[in-house]
């Protein structure tokens, strides 16, 4: 997404700021104060993913949500660390430098995963664990033929430089992003849906998501599930098509400090669904474990 072109029609666009923290450019949006949150969008998305949580939740936080970098606004300086733990580290990175202890760490689909790595590298500003919240978080291997396939997939269309520009042709990118969220599980608003169709007619936004996924490895951090001692909500859409609710209901049992909440009728982008349900969930204390 360009900055100058873009930017003026975006949600939230007066909280927006550029931070330039090597190797990335990051695009940050922030409200509010109080206890700090960290908002991690999922692939392929942007802070657009919190622009109905973000104002709620800013009655009683700091809220900072950011875009990934090379998708929405951020710029990827080093395209090889596009990866889980790539990213995290750089996140993490970019919190130290900034002076960020957050409070909760909140993450969307892949962004929950990242949120989980980000577990033990961030702490409050009391030295203790951050509280993690996962959206639908995609925290399972693919399985069977897509276990090889996928991952091989990924990194031919990465690595093919005409591949970003193929998939922002064609004039209804609307029914395009429709499709999409709908294949997931949710259905948005006609404004939801053409922010989805502005991003993936964005070359660079399309090609930041790909890399991603072709750099994209949770095994390693699954492994680690046993190890993090941070309090953990998983919260899952009973709708989700994208991610199947039992991943996190099974990744809740493998936590040593995690509950498992299901929301009734919404799919994989349940923030954006609704956001006010969504965050009840976060800020009652009964759904947090001990």
């Amino acid at each position: 997404m360009d900055w100058q072109r873009d930017l003026a029609t975006w949600p939230l666009n007066d909280r927006s700021r550029r931070i330039h923290h090597p190797p990335h450019h990051w695009h940050v949006q922030e409200m509010g104060h109080g206890p700090l949150a960290l908002l991690l969008h999922g692939a392929g998305g942007s802070t657009h993913s919190w622009r109905d949580l973000m104002p709620l939740l800013a009655h009683s936080h700091r809220v900072i949500a950011l875009d990934l970098p090379g998708q929405g606004f951020s710029r990827a300086g080093n395209r090889r660390r596009l990866g889980l733990s790539g990213m995290a580290a750089d996140i993490a990175a970019l919190c130290i430098a900034q002076g960020w202890q957050p409070d909760l760490i909140l993450g969307h689909s892949a962004g929950g995963a990242l949120a989980l790595e980000l577990a033990t590298r961030l702490v409050t500003p009391t030295s203790q664990p951050p509280d993690i919240a996962c959206v639908n978080a995609a925290l399972g291997p693919f399985e069977g033929v897509a276990g090889w396939l996928f991952p091989v997939l990924a990194k031919v269309l990465a690595l093919n430089p005409l591949t970003p520009t193929l998939f922002t042709l064609g004039a209804d990118k609307v029914t395009r992003a429709r499709r999409l969220i709908e294949s997931t599980g949710s259905h948005l608003s006609s404004e939801g849906l053409a922010l989805y169709a502005r991003l993936i007619g964005d070359r660079a936004h399309v090609d930041g998501t790909l890399q991603m996924m072709a750099q994209w490895d949770v095994a390693p951090l699954l492994k680690r599930l046993g190890t993090i001692p941070n309090r953990c909500l998983l919260i899952t859409g009973s709708r989700d098509l994208a991610v199947p609710p039992e991943t996190s209901v099974r990744a809740a049992a493998q936590l040593p400090r995690a509950r498992n909440l299901s929301l009734d009728g919404l799919g994989h982008v349940a923030q954006e669904e609704d956001a006010a349900r969504v965050l009840a969930a976060i800020l009652d204390p009964g759904s947090w474990p001990a």
